[in-house]
């Protein structure tokens, strides 16, 4: 009976412990083609393996599948766009099927493993901007990014402050207030 409670607990620990992220997003594509290399020699990498993230610009369904232009973003590693200020371009994803634009919507971080179909020129604004093009093998839609949590002034409530209302007429010492 003993052993039984043991391993029950013990696959329940190690079940806690699985990641739900797919191995094929989690895992690097072999020869770690980068975005502008793509973008420079088109011929070159016709048909290699991808693993690209970053945040969604727009989602746009067609007949048969939807196309996702996403903002390129390094990739930590479980496979997630890393928040920063600094792109590595922009890219468009092919999808078979149906994506809900409700969901797949702008700001949400995805990262999709795919193989690089074609470069197509389209224009961002007046600018005619280069498009590498994945055909979608793996897309991982991440969940939203919890807010920073807000930093607190601690107050020592064993001090006793005798201007509390309306503030000293002096500067205070350090530690009167304690900033973490």
């Amino acid at each position: 009976m003993r052993i039984y409670i043991v391993s029950l607990v013990a696959v329940a620990w190690l079940g806690g412990c699985a990641s739900v992220v797919p191995e094929a997003i989690r895992t690097e594509a072999p020869g770690n083609v980068q975005i502008a290399q793509v973008r420079d020699r088109p011929q070159q990498f016709r048909d290699a393996v991808v693993r690209w993230g970053g945040n969604i610009v727009s989602t746009r369904n067609e007949r048969e599948h939807t196309v996702l232009e996403i903002i390129g973003r390094d990739l930590d590693k479980e496979g997630r766009p890393q928040e920063e200020d600094y792109n590595l371009g922009r890219f468009l994803v092919k999808v078979q099927g149906f994506l809900d634009p409700a969901i797949y919507k702008p700001e949400r971080e995805v990262t999709v493993r795919g193989r690089i179909q074609a470069v197509v020129e389209q224009s961002i604004g007046e600018y005619r901007y280069s498009y590498p093009v994945v055909g979608a093998d793996d897309i991982y839609l991440w969940k939203p990014r919890l807010p920073p949590e807000p930093r607190y002034r601690y107050y020592d409530p064993f001090l006793y402050d005798p201007w509390y209302p309306w503030g000293v007429p002096y500067p205070r010492p350090w530690p009167y207030y304690y900033y973490p």
